[in-house]
C-alpha cells in the first residue's frame, strides 16, 4: 500500500510522538522506572514500566555498576532526578578491644546517580556515612534529607558507643545528610543532641544518631517520626525500634519519650516494617506472624488481636508493603510448608479501620513469587505490585485491584530476567 504524503507525514508525526512519550506497538507509555540493585557483579538495573500493561524493558545501557560493594538499598529522590544507592561494603574483622584490624574488609559507600529522561542513570560520585557498614537508606517526604542507617557507630571515634571489652553490645547508626536539589550531593548534619561523654573525644558533639543493636531498617511514619528496626541478639538483646522524630526545617533527629520499643524476646527474628500512615506493621520470621501497632506521640502500642497469623502454607515473611489507598497489606514470604509444591509467595490482608488484618478474599491468596523474594513495590501508577527474587534473580509482576487487594498476573508475562542475586528495589515516575 503506498500512502500519500499527507498520510506519510501523519504517520511520522505518530511514530515521533510515541518515541517522545516511550510508547511501544505493543504497550501504552512509559509510567515509570524501576531500579533493581543485584550483588553478584554489584550492578543495578533499569526498566521502563509500560503504563497499559505492567511489562518491563530494559533501559538502554543498564545493568551500571553500583559504584561500590554489595549494593543492599536504594532510594530516588521526589521528581526522579536524583538515585542513591547504599553498598554496604563487606564488615572488617575487629580485634578483642573492638578496634578493626587492618585492611580487613571494605568500606560501604554511598553511590549518587542523575537520572535521565529515558532512566538512564549517570554515576556521580561516592561519599561515605559516619558509621560501618551502611544498610539502609531512608528519604524524607521533602527530598531535603537523606537518612543512611549503618550496621555499627564509627569504630575510631572514642564515643561511649563503640565496642569495647567493657560495652560488648555495639550500636548502630544513623547518618543524616541534607540534598542539594542541583547537584543531589549529600551535606553532613551533624548531631546537635547528642556528645560524645568520654575523656577520649572532649564531649564533641556526635557525627550520627544512635539506635540499637544490630539495625537493619527504618521506616518514615506521619508526624515525622523515624523507626529504626534493631535485630538485638540471640541471648540476651531482643529485637526493638528506636524512635526518633524529625525537624523537617534542619533534618535534626530527637528522641521521642520512651524512644525504645521492646518487640519480642532475644534471638526473635523480626525483618521487616512498614506503615499505612496510622498502623504500623511488623513480620516475624521465628513465629511466622504479623505485628500490628498504634502510634502516640512517637510510642508504639499493640493492635487488638496483634500479633495476626500469616495465611497457610506460607513461611519466612521477609517484607511487607501497604498499598497507596492503606486498605491493604502484602507479606511477602521466601517459604512454604508444603513440602508437595515448594514456592515463594506474597500473603494479602484486608485492614479495617482499628488496623486489624484479615486475610484478604481470593482462592489464589498466597499469590506464587519468584524463588527467594526480597524486596516488594508499588508502582508510581499504582496499579502494579512488583518483588525482586534473590534465588533465581528475576522481577515479578502483578496487577493489583485498587478496590478489592487482589493480585493477577501481568498480561504479557509476569516474569523479567535481571542482575544476578537482586535485593532491593525502587521505583520512580517519569523525570520532572
Amino acid at each position: 500500500m503506498k500512502l500519500s504524503l499527507s498520510g506519510r507525514l501523519m504517520l511520522a508525526c505518530v511514530v515521533s510522538l510515541a518515541l517522545i512519550s516511550g510508547m511501544t506497538a505493543c504497550g501504552g507509555g512509559t509510567v515509570g522506572f524501576m531500579w533493581v540493585l543485584g550483588t553478584q557483579y554489584n550492578q543495578v538495573d533499569g526498566f521502563k514500566i509500560d503504563n497499559f500493561t505492567g511489562n518491563l524493558t530494559k533501559v538502554v545501557h543498564a545493568p551500571f555498576s553500583s559504584g561500590g560493594t554489595n549494593p543492599v538499598s536504594i532510594v530516588v529522590r521526589p521528581g526522579g532526578r536524583w538515585v542513591y544507592v547504599v553498598n554496604k561494603g563487606i564488615a572488617p574483622t575487629y580485634d578483642k578491644n573492638g578496634a578493626p584490624v587492618a585492611n580487613t574488609g571494605t568500606a560501604g559507600t554511598i553511590s549518587i546517580y542523575s537520572v535521565g529522561g529515558d532512566g538512564v542513570l549517570s554515576y556521580q560520585l561516592s561519599q561515605s556515612s559516619q558509621g560501618t557498614n551502611p544498610i539502609w537508606a531512608q528519604m524524607d517526604s521533602s527530598g531535603n534529607y537523606l537518612y543512611v542507617l549503618d550496621a555499627l557507630s564509627n569504630q575510631n571515634d572514642s564515643s561511649q558507643y563503640v565496642v569495647t571489652a567493657a560495652n560488648p553490645n555495639p550500636v548502630g547508626a544513623i547518618t543524616v545528610f541534607s540534598i542539594a536539589a542541583d547537584t543531589g550531593r549529600l551535606t553532613l548534619v551533624q548531631n546537635q543532641q547528642t556528645k560524645c561523654t568520654t575523656n577520649a573525644c572532649n564531649g564533641q558533639q556526635l557525627t550520627y544518631f544512635p539506635v540499637g543493636k544490630n539495625p537493619t531498617m527504618m521506616k518514615f511514619f506521619s508526624s515525622g517520626y523515624l523507626f529504626t528496626l534493631n535485630g538485638g541478639d540471640s541471648t540476651s538483646i531482643g529485637p526493638s525500634i528506636t524512635t526518633y522524630q524529625q525537624n523537617s526545617t534542619n533534618g535534626q533527629l530527637t528522641l521521642v519519650a520512651n524512644s525504645t520499643t521492646q518487640l519480642a524476646a532475644p534471638g526473635t527474628n523480626i525483618s521487616s516494617i512498614t506503615s499505612n500512615g496510622t498502623y504500623v506493621y511488623l513480620t516475624d520470621v521465628t513465629n511466622n506472624q504479623i505485628y500490628a501497632y498504634t502510634v502516640s506521640s512517637g510510642a508504639l502500642q499493640p493492635v487488638t488481636g496483634s500479633p495476626f497469623a500469616n495465611l497457610s502454607p506460607a513461611t519466612t515473611p521477609v517484607w511487607t508493603l501497604v498499598d497507596s489507598k492503606g486498605k491493604f497489606l502484602y507479606v511477602l514470604n521466601q517459604g512454604t510448608s508444603n513440602v508437595q509444591n515448594v514456592s515463594s509467595t506474597i500473603s494479602a490482608f484486608t485492614i479495617d479501620t482499628q488496623g486489624r488484618l484479615a486475610r484478604l478474599a481470593d482462592t489464589s491468596n498466597p499469590y506464587p513469587v519468584g524463588s527467594g523474594p526480597v524486596c516488594m513495590l508499588q508502582d508510581p501508577s499504582n496499579q502494579y505490585v512488583y518483588t525482586s527474587n534473590r534465588n533465581d534473580s528475576t522481577v515479578s509482576g502483578f496487577i493489583i485491584n485498587q478496590n478489592t487487594g487482589q493480585l493477577s498476573g501481568l498480561t504479557r508475562g509476569s516474569t523479567f530476567p535481571t542482575v544476578g542475586n537482586p535485593t532491593c528495589l525502587v521505583a520512580s515516575g517519569n523525570v520532572r
